[in-house]
C-alpha cells in the first residue's frame, strides 16, 4: 500500500469539470493500493454521502472536501468583474466540526454569496476555520 492520496479530485457533480464515477473512483483507488483520497467537487458537496458511503463499503477513508470560489472583497459585493472568475481555494475537513464548518459555508455561499459562482469570502474562512 502506499501513502500517497489525492487530495483534489472532481467527481460528476462539477459540472463541465469533472467526471469520475464516484464508485468506479473508488474501485480504482482501491486497486492502486491507496488508503484514502478527498473530492472537492467546484462550489458544491452534492456527492459527499454517496462518496463517504462508498469509499467506507470498500475499506477507503474518504477526506471530504471542496473547492471553493473566494470572492476578491466581500460574498455580498456583486458587481466587480474581478469576481466573476474568482479564486479558488481547496478546503478539507479535517473532523466532524470542520465537516459542519464546511457544510455551513458551502451553503452562505449559494445563499448570500452567488454571483455566476457561489463564493465566500475571507470572514466565513475566519469565521469557520476551526476543524
Amino acid at each position: 500500500m502506499t501513502d500517497f492520496a489525492h487530495l483534489h479530485v472532481h467527481t460528476q457533480y462539477s459540472i463541465l469539470d469533472g467526471a469520475a464515477n464516484i464508485p468506479e473512483l473508488i474501485r480504482k483507488v482501491k486497486a492502486t493500493g491507496m488508503k484514502a483520497i478527498a473530492i472537492t467537487d467546484h462550489g458544491n458537496m452534492f456527492g459527499v454521502k454517496e462518496f463517504h458511503n462508498e469509499a467506507k463499503k470498500q475499506g477507503i477513508k474518504p477526506i471530504l472536501g471542496c473547492e471553493v470560489y473566494v470572492a476578491s472583497n466581500s460574498r455580498f459585493k456583486k458587481d466587480e468583474k474581478e469576481d466573476r472568475a474568482g479564486f479558488h481555494l481547496i478546503l478539507l475537513a479535517k473532523n466532524m466540526k470542520g465537516y459542519k464548518n464546511l457544510i455551513k459555508m458551502v451553503s452562505l455561499a449559494w445563499i448570500e454569496g452567488f454571483y455566476y459562482k457561489p463564493r465566500i469570502d475571507k470572514e466565513l474562512l475566519r469565521k469557520y476555520s476551526e476543524g
